[in-house]
């Protein structure tokens, strides 16, 4: 009977001890998202035991975090593009040149600021911080091309970071995850990829709206009155897409956590999990890092807007297939890699979080609040994005969504996802047209052209 009773004992205490852990664990995991988990898979171990030695501690803390920010990623060999950008400025380098160092340079600050957005973490509200900043660098191009007013190609940017995310980065994630995994069926959990879908089809009504008021006008109906519509419409449905992207905040971060913590199977009940997520530099200094990468991200940001209509001249490619194919898979290229490599090791649940949760971004702050923002300079940026972008981001909806609706995965998905991506982006390469503005205001003089012709009267003028 003793004996039983120690056996008892002995297993409450083992139940407690792995209880305790698994709440040590859930707080430690608690405020990391897919997108985290993504970008930490670039990262690499810094070796600080050389600057432990220097005598200075101000010298040392400094050392330590340059250490640490800098070359503490996989992505360090491509810093040096930055100064060079800066410096082919000031020394006459063609605008294709600095055009293509600039977009090199955003690829490791892009991680970089995921890093330095998690070690703040620590000290502030996690979760929504990494919402907020994990696309900062989209937001940034967005606006800077929005100052110079080249709404095309923020749109263009946008629309091609959601195709990006949804075709091409979880088609490359599916299909290596299958390959890596030909003996075994991939499962992942359906309910997070739903919410996702349930808003980007909202978000995708908004974009349609605008545009179908040109196609539901007469040809009486004045080309500025149908500018007027599609442009009230957007900027009122922007503000509803913000309510909705910050109801998905209190979803995903408060009442229902659960469906989006990455969560990491192999390291279940591993106390080196501890030692690996602990910060790594203050808050100050995380603070400070965090300031001076995103001005660089202007700075190159900037350049990158200045340049593009010389780099499609010069290399004989469309600011469209520029600014829907070639930036994003620049400038989100650390994340991308990251979610293949969890896709590599059978974790599609942090694959899908990267992919969808991004879109899900981009859909519903990024694109709302540039035309927020736009609203605010005194620029008319609308949702219409004509009809050949919003068609390619409808089926793209819809095609991802079927692939993911049965919770499980094979090659085969990846692989039709890879191949709608590369149709789209031969559509956008042989598209020759000249650089438009997608406006309503556009659809609504060609209309009313269409309209005149067919009456053998005069075209109007725009």
């Amino acid at each position: 009977m003793a004996g039983i009773v120690e056996q008892w004992s002995a297993a409450e205490n083992g139940n407690a001890n792995m209880t305790a852990k698994g709440s040590s664990r859930e707080l430690r995991h608690g405020g990391r998202t897919a997108h985290n988990m993504s970008s930490s898979s670039l990262r690499k171990k810094s070796d600080i035991r050389v600057i432990q030695k220097v005598p200075y501690k101000g010298l040392k803390d400094f050392l330590s975090n340059l250490q640490e920010v800098i070359l503490g990623t996989k992505l360090a060999i491509l810093f040096p593009a930055i100064p060079a950008a800066i410096i082919g400025t000031y020394c006459g380098f063609s605008q294709p040149w600095i055009f293509g160092l600039s977009m090199l340079g955003l690829t490791p600050l892009a991680e970089r600021v995921s890093f330095l957005t998690e070690q703040l973490a620590f000290y502030t509200v996690g979760g929504l911080l990494n919402a907020t900043c994990g696309n900062a660098t989209e937001l940034i191009i967005a606006i800077l091309a929005l100052t110079n007013n080249k709404v095309a190609v923020v749109k263009y940017s946008l629309l091609g970071s959601i195709l990006s995310n949804l075709l091409l980065v979880l088609g490359t994630s599916l299909f290596c995850g299958g390959i890596a995994n030909l003996r075994r069926e991939q499962r992942f959990d359906r309910k997070q990829a739903d919410v996702n879908f349930f808003l980007l089809l909202m978000g995708l009504l908004c974009h349609l709206l605008p545009m179908l008021f040109g196609y539901v006008a007469n040809g009486e109906t004045p080309a500025g009155l149908i500018a007027d519509m599609s442009l009230n419409l957007s900027r009122a449905s922007s503000i509803v897409m913000l309510i909705a992207y910050i109801a998905y905040l209190v979803f995903q971060l408060w009442t229902h956590r659960q469906l989006f913590d990455a969560q990491d199977e192999d390291d279940e009940y591993d106390d080196n999990v501890a030692e690996e997520e602990t910060a790594v530099i203050s808050f100050w200094s995380g603070f400070a890092w965090l300031v001076g990468m995103t001005l660089v991200i202007a700075l190159l940001s900037e350049y990158v807007v200045a340049t593009i209509e010389n780099a499609s001249e010069s290399w004989g490619l469309s600011v469209s297939f520029i600014s829907i194919i070639l930036l994003p898979i620049v400038g989100n290229a650390a994340e991308h890699a990251g979610a293949i490599i969890f896709a590599f090791k059978n974790k599609l649940d942090i694959s899908l979080g990267v992919a969808l949760g991004s879109a899900t971004q981009i859909g519903l702050f990024v694109v709302p609040l540039t035309v927020i923002v736009a609203w605010i300079l005194g620029i008319n940026m609308d949702l219409n994005f004509n009809l050949l972008e919003t068609g390619s981001l409808a089926l793209s909806i819809i095609i991802t969504a079927f692939t993911l609706q049965d919770g499980t995965s094979h090659y085969m998905k990846g692989l039709v996802l890879l191949l709608c991506y590369i149709i789209i982006a031969i559509c956008f390469f042989v598209d020759k047209l000249p650089q438009k503005q997608p406006n309503a205001i556009h659809l609504g003089h060609q209309l009313m052209n269409n309209v005149a012709a067919a009456n053998g009267e005069g075209v109007f003028s725009s």
